[in-house]
This record gives C-alpha cells, sequence and structure tokens, in this order.
C-alpha cells in the first residue's frame, strides 16, 4: 500500500504552452528530494483536461523514467467514456506506471450502478493497481460509500480518493472496505484529521510548494501524533486556503513558478493568476516558510 504523502503533480509548461520537460525532471527530483512519499502523473492538477491523449502518456512516461523507481508514480488515467479510460489505463501500464488514479465520469452523471460498471470494466481489462478518485465539485457526480465498499471486492481496486472534505465518510469507507483497502483524501484543509482518523495518506495540490511540511504532518497523523501533526498543519492552514483562490491548478503553478521550479505556462481556458491574487498566495507561503 502506497502511504503518506502523494503529490498531484503540475505539469509545467513552456510560455507557448507546451510541456516543459527539463522542468518536470526537475520538479520529479525535488519532489524526491523533499520527501515526497509518491508522484500522481497528469491528474487533474496536471492538467488532464488540456492535455492531448498522447501528451497525456507521453507526460507519465518521462516521469516515471525520471524517478527510475525510487518512488511509486500513479498514473491519472481516469475519463468519462469507459473504452477511453482503459485505453490510458493499458498506455500508463505499458509505461511503466505503479497504479492509475481513475476519476468518476464527469459531466454524464451516471448512476451507482453505471460508476460501479465503468470501474469494473476498467479493472478486468488492465491488471494494474487502481485507485477510485471522488470529487463531485469537479465531476457533478458522487461516488456513495457504498459502491466504493462494492468495487473494494475487485481485487486490483486498491484503493480510493475521497476529495468531499466529509470526514464522516472515513469511518463508512473503513468499515465498508477493511482495513487493507487504502483511504486518501483529496482536500488539503481536512487532510490531516483524515489521516489521524485512520486514513492512508493525501493526494495533495498543497504538497507541490510545501512537499516536506505535508510530509511530516501527513507522517505524524498516520502515527497518531496529534500534536505534532496539528502543529505542522497550522504552518500550512493559509495555502490550503490560498492555493484554491482561483481554479486549481492555477495558483500552484504561479507558486511553484515563484520557487523557480517552473516557467509560466498553462494552457487555455486555463489562465494565469492575476495579479490582485499574488500577495494572498505569496503571504501563505511565507507562512509555510517556503519563500
Amino acid at each position: 500500500m502506497i502511504q503518506g504523502s502523494i503529490v498531484a503533480l503540475i505539469t509545467p509548461m513552456n510560455s507557448d504552452g507546451s510541456v516543459d520537460k527539463d522542468s518536470l525532471k526537475k520538479l520529479v527530483e525535488f519532489h524526491i528530494e523533499q520527501g515526497t512519499d509518491s508522484l500522481v502523473a497528469v491528474g487533474t492538477t496536471g492538467e488532464s483536461a488540456t492535455l492531448t491523449e498522447d501528451e497525456h502518456c507521453e507526460v507519465i512516461k518521462a516521469i516515471v523514467k525520471y524517478a527510475d523507481g525510487r518512488i511509486p508514480i500513479i498514473a491519472g488515467t481516469g475519463a468519462n467514456s469507459t473504452t477511453e479510460a482503459i485505453n490510458l489505463t493499458e498506455r500508463a501500464k505499458q509505461a511503466g506506471a505503479d497504479a492509475c488514479l481513475l476519476v468518476t465520469p464527469y459531466y454524464n452523471k451516471p448512476t451507482q450502478e453505471g460508476l460501479y460498471l465503468h470501474h469494473k470494466a476498467i479493472a478486468e481489462a488492465v491488471d494494474i493497481p487502481q485507485i477510485l478518485y471522488n470529487v463531485p465539485g469537479r465531476t457533478a457526480c458522487d461516488m456513495l460509500p457504498e459502491t466504493v465498499g462494492r468495487l473494494a471486492k475487485i481485487p486490483n481496486i486498491v484503493g480510493v480518493k475521497e476529495a468531499t472534505g466529509d470526514l464522516t465518510r472515513v469511518k463508512k469507507l473503513r468499515d465498508l472496505c477493511g482495513d487493507d483497502f487504502a483511504l486518501y483524501t483529496g482536500d488539503d484543509a481536512t487532510s490531516c484529521e483524515f489521516c489521524l482518523m485512520g486514513g492512508n495518506g493525501t493526494i495533495t495540490v498543497t504538497g507541490n510548494v510545501a512537499p516536506r511540511l505535508v510530509h511530516e504532518m501527513i507522517m505524524a497523523a498516520i502515527d497518531g501524533n496529534r500534536e505534532a501533526a496539528l502543529g505542522i498543519d497550522a504552518k500550512l492552514t493559509a495555502l490550503h486556503k490560498q492555493l484554491f483562490i482561483q481554479s486549481n491548478p492555477i495558483p500552484v503553478k504561479w507558486a511553484v513558478s515563484q520557487m523557480g521550479l517552473c516557467g509560466s505556462g498553462i494552457r487555455l481556458p486555463l489562465t494565469w493568476l492575476t495579479e490582485d491574487c499574488f500577495n494572498a498566495v505569496r503571504d501563505a507561503m511565507i507562512q509555510a516558510e517556503v519563500l
């Protein structure tokens, strides 16, 4: 089981919007040095929605190559078409990913039975560990704990990223899925409490900017050290908020660029962080001691 701080890595881009592989390599090295436990390649924060399918797979392949087995790489391969999700998952397996993260189908609003059959089909088609990803704020689709419990019985569905921020789901999911099923939060603001309640880690946006602090906080929480975990999380509170002052990944890409780790590339319809937000994000970075 992958545990700890799993960073949903940004995809650095040049000013013309092309993928900046030199910065991508630098970012992978930075996270390994800072203690990040795992990376998600081309998730929501990695701008999966604006990359072509070939670019998507090339970025996964590059991150796997740069990591060189030092930390596990989870590939974002979800889609609202089951056929497309199977194809992306198979290509991620071929690229050497250790696991795949599959968001619930967005826009078309499947039923709970549709969600079950969608993820069951992908799991049966591609023999790689798969993590469910529930983020109704983006998809307009909420995978209920009972559906996750059904899917947990499929051997290569090994965990869920629960991004609702609803902490009452932690116990429900654990009771339904068992101790061997990984529970990850996708909500930075509640990640400390989520792991203190028995979660196995966070798939984090904040970890792009403060990877060492997020790793230390999450590991303290997993170990049940409430005082230490809350003390570290207090330094991160402003970042958890301000990195969502505009749509993710707009603020986090600006923040990482301020750290000298990437340039200012982003793809439409996303735009660069507006100047009126600079001070709020910068102050949060100073509070987290990364600037």
